[in-house]
């Protein structure tokens, strides 16, 4: 490892840096960054929603915490969750003499408590009540054990729809149950939904549930197919308009490592960093060529991994990968829903431990992730978006006029390759901005905040700790505290320039004020 003292000319530390960049150690971006360029509208499309576990952990008060908390950094408006109709939730049962009871209490409580943080509802309309299920038997693989079979009575089951509406909008009013969502079910072409064959049977199910919504007020906001692998959309969009069915949004669901032939129908392998906006703009032109082409699209969840990687849900790989995701889905998505924003959480079963690869940009004891802190730094990214030559930055201008700038190194995650330790190791270079950046004082004031191995990556501390299974309330505090991220550094141009490193797996924001 090269280090210069503080004496060292600025000859002498360009030299060393071009003998870095030389054997591989530091890869450079020279940017050129103008603060009164033409710009592109940025809509925070990649915040405005988040999902969570099942509806009635929803009644929680770790699950509020981590609520507010996300609604703090992120400004988050509609939050998305399973299984409302569950009879844990007692939408729906029956008496002892077999008649129907309809009970709202949960749903009302479930729904306050969204509404007093600020969050409004994206409505998953799921799973089948047992009493009203065609196969009680017919249970999902979740710890839960959600009932999937379509109903026994559609009649029933239209009648729910018409009672579910009809009480919210007694109790919130039209104006704004019309800004809510309501998607009629969940991943039906993966096992989620027991109608054969899976496809017709769920445009029965939507058919169904957007007429039943439609007829208590025309102006509730319905839609689907709610698909996972980016499937279906552009048939369903077919059928339903054919039919004269109403779709209001389109969504379905995409994650980083599913497989090329599940998304595509191809056999290539598809980059963890591009597959979800690989996705997304099949999707967006799918609608596009569709009989109806002006479709809000919605993709109502995504992640870098569907599956427990604790190298990457938990790391600050995410802080690179959510970056690099907006830079790549900008244009193509009306709103993403990143799955999810708290690990209270339990499809796998109840949390054994913190740490596990969990979904959630917060740990299991209100602990924020890296990923928590990168969503933060990138909150704070403008509204306007100006044109870049990078594959690893973000140029934005905010509405007072402020350029901020997110820089980041990606690379796969740990676990391929040796983590990163210094300048360089093996394959996982330092990676160096120098950045021209003009209409703004040659001197003017800088502030860099950092999310990578050594800034706010409370991970690095549980290990230090050894991984406790069950930490300790000390232990706790100490995890919350490390998780915080440093205060900015602060900086000024110098002739308008500014030099920046940035390790694997690191991610930088960059504030120009004026």
């Amino acid at each position: 490892m090269m280090k210069l003292g503080r004496g060292a000319s600025v000859g002498a530390a360009l030299g060393v840096l071009l003998a870095l960049v030389s054997f591989g150690a530091v890869r450079a971006d020279d940017l050129v960054i103008r603060a009164d360029a033409r710009s592109t509208p940025l809509p925070h499309f990649w915040e405005r929603m988040f999902g969570s576990g099942r509806a009635v952990l929803a009644l929680r008060d770790d699950y509020r915490q981590d609520l507010r908390a996300t609604r703090a950094a992120t400004g988050v408006q509609y939050v998305r969750f399973h299984h409302i109709f569950s009879d844990e939730v007692g939408i729906y049962s029956k008496d002892k003499q077999g008649r129907d009871v309809w009970n709202f209490s949960y749903v009302d409580q479930i729904y306050d408590g969204l509404l007093d943080i600020g969050v409004r509802p994206f409505v998953e309309l799921s799973f089948m009540p047992f009493k009203m299920s065609s196969d009680p038997n017919m249970k999902f693989g979740f710890w839960y054990a959600p009932n999937f079979a379509p109903p026994a009575s559609y009649a029933k089951w239209d009648e729910m729809m018409r009672r579910f509406a009809e009480h919210l909008i007694e109790r919130y009013g039209i104006d704004e149950v019309a800004t809510w969502y309501f998607e009629v079910w969940n991943e039906p072409n993966i096992g989620f939904w027991g109608g054969m064959p899976h496809k017709p049977t769920y445009y029965e199910l939507y058919e169904h549930t957007a007429k039943a919504l439609k007829a208590v007020n025309t102006r509730l906001r319905v839609g689907g197919p709610s698909t996972a692998q980016a499937a279906w959309v552009g048939a369903f969009l077919s059928d339903m308009s054919k039919k004269g069915v109403p779709v209001d949004f389109a969504s379905t669901h995409v994650y980083a490592n599913d497989k090329a032939e599940d998304v595509f129908g191809t056999h290539e392998s598809v980059p963890r960093d591009d597959m979800v906006c690989r996705a997304t703009k099949k999707v967006h032109d799918e609608i596009a060529a569709s009989a109806l082409p002006k479709t809000p699209f919605v993709m109502s969840e995504f992640n870098a991994s569907y599956s427990n990687e604790p190298d990457v849900t938990d790391s600050v790989y995410m802080g690179p990968w959510i970056a690099n995701m907006i830079r790549e889905c900008d244009g193509y998505v009306d709103d993403m829903s990143y799955w999810t924003f708290s690990d209270v959480f339990e499809e796998q079963g109840i949390v054994k431990t913190p740490f596990y690869g969990g979904f959630g940009l917060i740990a299991e004891r209100s602990i924020p992730k890296p990923a928590f802190n990168a969503f933060t730094l990138l909150h704070r990214l403008g509204n306007e978006r100006l044109a870049i030559d990078s594959d690893s930055a973000l140029a934005t201008r905010t509405a007072d006029g402020h350029l901020v700038l997110a820089l980041w190194n990606y690379a796969p995650p740990d676990g391929v390759g040796p983590v990163y330790h210094g300048p360089a190791v093996g394959d996982r270079p330092l990676k160096h901005f120098s950045l021209q950046i003009e209409g703004v004082p040659a001197n003017a004031a800088v502030s860099l905040s950092r999310v990578d191995a050594e800034h706010g990556n409370v991970v690095k501390t549980f290990d230090h700790m050894g991984r406790p299974p069950f930490p300790s309330r000390a232990q706790i505090a100490e995890l919350r505290a490390a998780a915080q991220m440093p205060a900015p550094e602060a900086r000024h141009l110098e002739s308008g320039r500014l030099e920046i490193d940035v390790p694997t797996h690191g991610l930088v924001l960059v504030e120009v004020l004026r």
